[in-house]
This record gives structure tokens, sequence and C-alpha cells, in this order.
């Protein structure tokens, strides 16, 4: 049987599809030209990482002997496409009063700020790196993080996407953490707020919301959820605070789920693993799951049972 379709065929589903995409959906529209194109967004970020990691990521197109004179060229190349793609992001979200040349030199001084604060980027993400290797007796080298671990890739892509977010650049932001999300599985919104000495261990799975906000020496493990009680009332909680609160030196280990605006979780606080929390906890409290309990069965019958309960020194949420 021949599968090759004819092209009459070929025609007929073109013409369908050109008709219904005539019609008043959002989806509709076919124009690719108007809007931030992800490809490049893409191709941003692999740059990026380049100038943040230098010596660990190579570039693809720029061979110079001098450091200086190659970083100059892609410096020069990135901050045109950079550019380009947050005056996309303006005219197409944004404000419809501006004029082109308003827009123009908006992403200028956006883009121009971003480059300006890149220091303090890799200040953080220094100490992020860090934090990654102490608390993680897997780790060989500062080299297999930075190349290698998926929590510091995910980490690197939201601290440049937040500075984006802070300049209340539309669009760009989302889609460079959802690049991150895609390669990672990590999810962690640009408008969360995330201090120094962050460490994602393994990573899958995470979550963090956009108004989170996440102290200093934070240690997250594969599956948490830093989220909303509920997302019910849609746009309307647009704006409003809506995630966790974590304040300093907190282990939050896997899958366990934080929820709630006004939850906070105090310093020092160790919550276990599949711990649910929708109310806020004391500092220097250990919460876990409580009797937590594991069956052994051979042939339908129960043979063992083990008590996995942590005792009397934790303080239970159920």
């Amino acid at each position: 049987m021949n599968n090759v379709i004819k092209e009459e065929e070929i025609n007929q589903i073109v013409q369908d599809l050109f008709k219904d995409y005539e019609g008043d959906k959002t989806i509709d529209e076919i124009n690719t030209d108007n809007k931030p194109n992800k490809a490049e967004v893409y191709a941003l970020i692999e740059d990026l990482f380049g100038v943040i990691y230098p010596g660990y990521y190579q570039d693809r197109q720029y061979k110079t002997f001098n450091p200086q004179s190659n970083l100059t060229v892609v410096i020069e190349d990135v901050f045109y496409r950079l550019c380009k793609q947050i005056n996309l992001a303006l005219d197409y979200c944004g404000d419809d009063k501006a004029s082109e040349d308003e827009r123009k030199a908006e992403s200028y001084r956006i883009c121009k700020t971003f480059f300006a604060r890149m220091p303090k980027i890799r200040g953080l993400l220094e100490k992020d790196v860090k934090a990654t290797y102490d608390g993680d007796p897997a780790a060989s080298s500062m080299a297999e993080i930075i190349l290698a671990y998926p929590g510091l890739m995910a980490i690197t892509v939201y601290r440049m996407a937040h500075e984006l977010y802070l300049e209340q650049v539309p669009m760009l932001p989302r889609l460079m953490t959802e690049y991150a999300h895609s390669r990672t599985g990590i999810d962690i919104h640009p408008g969360a707020t995330i201090d120094e000495y962050f460490f994602i261990d393994h990573g899958t799975g995470i979550v963090i919301g956009e108004t989170s906000i996440i102290g200093k020496n934070v240690k997250i493990y594969q599956g948490v959820t830093i989220g909303a009680l509920s997302t019910r009332g849609g746009q309307k909680l647009a704006g409003k605070k809506r995630h966790p609160t974590i304040c300093d030196n907190v282990t939050i280990y896997a899958n366990a789920s934080i929820l709630g605006g006004d939850t906070i979780i105090g310093e020092n606080a160790v919550i276990g693993g599949n711990a649910f929390i929708t109310k806020s906890v004391d500092p220097d409290t250990r919460v876990s799951i409580k009797n937590l309990e594991m069956e052994y069965r051979t042939s339908g019958d129960v043979r063992k049972s083990q008590d996995f309960s942590q005792g009397d020194e934790w303080y239970y949420i159920i």
C-alpha cells in the first residue's frame, strides 16, 4: 500500500486549516515575527552560561586567542540579540501607548542594566556552587557541580530570569525558566525571591511558586512543592502573596508540600519527607509524618512490619 499523501489531499488540508485560522480563537494567530522567539531565547541562555562560567562552557562560534577579545565579541552579539527579544516582548505584551522609539530605548536600558548586574548574579551563583559542594558528599569537585548538576543549572537560569522579571520584562523570564524546567524537571518561577547559598539536591519534580520567599542557606530535595494553597480564584489572585516564606537555614526533604501565602517555615526548621504543611512552623522545629510503618508480605500474609517513626523529639504535622 502506497502511504504517500497526494498533492491535492495536502492542499485540501492546508485550505481547511487556514480557514480555521480565520476564526477568533486565541490560538488562531499565525504571525511569528511580532513576539519573542522561543528558540532564540534558549540559544541566548546557552551563550549566557559561557559568560557566567567562562572556561566551563565553550562558545560555539567565537574562537580567538585573547580571552578578553573573545568576551567582547560574545557580549556584543548576546547584547544585540537579547535587546531584540526584550523589544519584541515589550511590543507584544507591553504598554500600547509607548512608541517604537520608546520601546527600543527601554529595551536598551533593560539590557544594559542586566549586564551591569552580571557580577552580582555570578557572586550569588558562586555561593550556590559552594552550598552544593558543602551539602552533597557525592560531589567530587566544583567543576562537576557546574557541568553536571541539574539543580545548579535551574538556579543559574532562575537568577538571570529573575533580574529581567524585576525589570518587568514580560514573557521572556518565564520562557527562560521553562527552558530550565524542560531540561531539569525543576520549575522555579522567575518571580520567586531566593537568597544566597541555595542548594537543590537531585531536583526532579521541584516546584517553587511566583511569590515564594526563600532565605539564606536553604536546602531542598527532589519532589518538593512550595506552592499556593488554592488557585481557584484564578486571575483575581494575581499580585497577591500565594506562596510560603522559607526562612534561613531550612532543610526540606523529598516530596514535602508546603502551601499557602501565610505559611512561614521558621529558621533552622527541618521538614521531613512527604510532609504536607499548610500552617506556619516555628523556628528550630523538626517535622515528619507520624508513625510511618512499612509492611513486608509473602503470599498475601503479613510477615513483618517495622515502625519508622522518629521519636518524641520530632514535632508532627499531619
